[in-house]
C-alpha cells in the first residue's frame, strides 16, 4: 500500500503542478483578487487551496496527460492559458469602471480621483466605488461560482499539454473589448441622459441670461442632482452589470 502510494506521488505532485499553474494564474487576474491591496502571499494561499478544492475533480482527467509529458512545456502553455482565461475575465469587468468614469464626467466630479489598486494608479472616485460596489454584487449573487466552473470547462475546451490558439484568444479579447464598452456605455446611460437635459437647460439658461455666471452658480446643483440620480440608480446598475457578466459567463463568453 505504501510503496503504491510513493510510485504515484511523482505524477500526483506533477499533477498539482499543472493545475496550480493555470488556477493560479487566473486567480491572479480575477477581478478582486488581482488587485495590489491584496498582498501576494494572500493571492498564493487563495491559489493553492482553489487548487487543492479542485485537484479531487481536476486530476482524474488531467493525470493520464501529465504521464510522460514534458512536464516545463505543460507548466508554460498551462500559465498562458490562466492568463488569458483571467484576462477576458478581467477586460469585462473593466466595464464598470468605464460606466463610473462617464458617471463622473456627468456630475462634475471627474477631478475627484483615488487611488484605485485594480488599474494601479488613479481612477475617478465614483468609479472606483462601483468597482468595489459591483464585486461585491458579484459575490453576493454568486457569479464567482460561474468563474468557478469556468476554470473547471476550461480544462474539457483547451485540454493540458496543448497550445492555447493565441490568435482566438487576441480575437475574443478584441471582441469583449468592444462588449466591455458598449456595456459600460449602456450603465451609464441613465446619468447620460441626465447630463444632457441638464446641460440643455443650462444653454437655455444662459441664452435668457447671458450676464449671469449660470455654469459656475449651477455647479453645486449638478452635483447634488447627480448624486441623487446616482444613488437612485446604482442598485439597477450594479445589477444589470451582474447580470451581464453572469449571460457572458454562461453562453460562452458572448452577449
Amino acid at each position: 500500500m505504501d510503496t503504491a502510494i510513493l510510485a504515484a506521488l511523482p505524477v500526483d505532485a506533477a499533477t498539482f503542478l499543472v493545475l496550480f499553474t493555470r488556477i493560479g494564474a487566473v486567480i491572479m487576474l480575477l477581478p478582486a483578487f488581482s488587485e495590489e491591496s491584496v498582498p501576494a502571499q494572500i493571492r498564493l494561499m487563495m491559489a493553492l487551496g482553489m487548487t487543492v478544492g479542485l485537484y479531487g475533480l481536476l486530476a482524474p482527467r488531467v493525470a493520464p496527460l501529465v504521464q510522460g509529458g514534458d512536464l516545463a512545456m505543460m507548466t508554460f502553455t498551462e500559465m498562458l492559458v490562466g492568463l488569458a482565461f483571467g484576462t477576458i475575465i478581467k477586460i469585462l469587468f473593466s466595464a464598470v469602471a468605464i460606466a463610473g468614469s462617464m458617471v463622473t464626467q456627468q456630475i462634475g466630479l471627474s477631478s475627484a480621483l483615488v487611488a484605485d489598486p485594480s488599474l494601479g494608479g488613479q481612477s475617478p472616485l465614483l468609479a472606483r466605488l462601483f468597482g468595489i460596489a459591483a464585486v461585491i454584487v458579484c459575490m453576493a449573487l454568486g457569479v464567482h461560482h460561474l468563474w468557478i466552473a469556468g476554470m473547471v470547462q476550461s480544462y474539457t475546451i483547451f485540454p493540458v499539454g496543448g497550445m492555447p490558439p493565441v490568435a482566438d484568444f487576441a480575437q475574443l479579447a478584441v471582441h469583449v473589448t468592444g462588449q466591455a464598452l458598449a456595456l459600460g456605455v449602456s450603465l451609464a446611460a441613465p446619468l447620460i441622459l441626465y447630463g444632457a437635459l441638464f446641460n440643455l437647460g443650462l444653454g437655455l439658461a444662459a441664452r435668457v441670461a447671458p450676464q449671469i455666471q449660470v455654469f459656475f452658480i449651477t455647479q453645486p446643483l449638478n452635483l447634488m442632482l447627480g448624486l441623487a440620480v446616482v444613488s437612485v440608480v446604482m442598485g439597477s446598475i450594479l445589477t444589470a452589470f451582474a447580470a451581464a457578466m453572469t449571460s457572458f459567463m454562461q453562453s460562452g463568453w458572448s452577449f
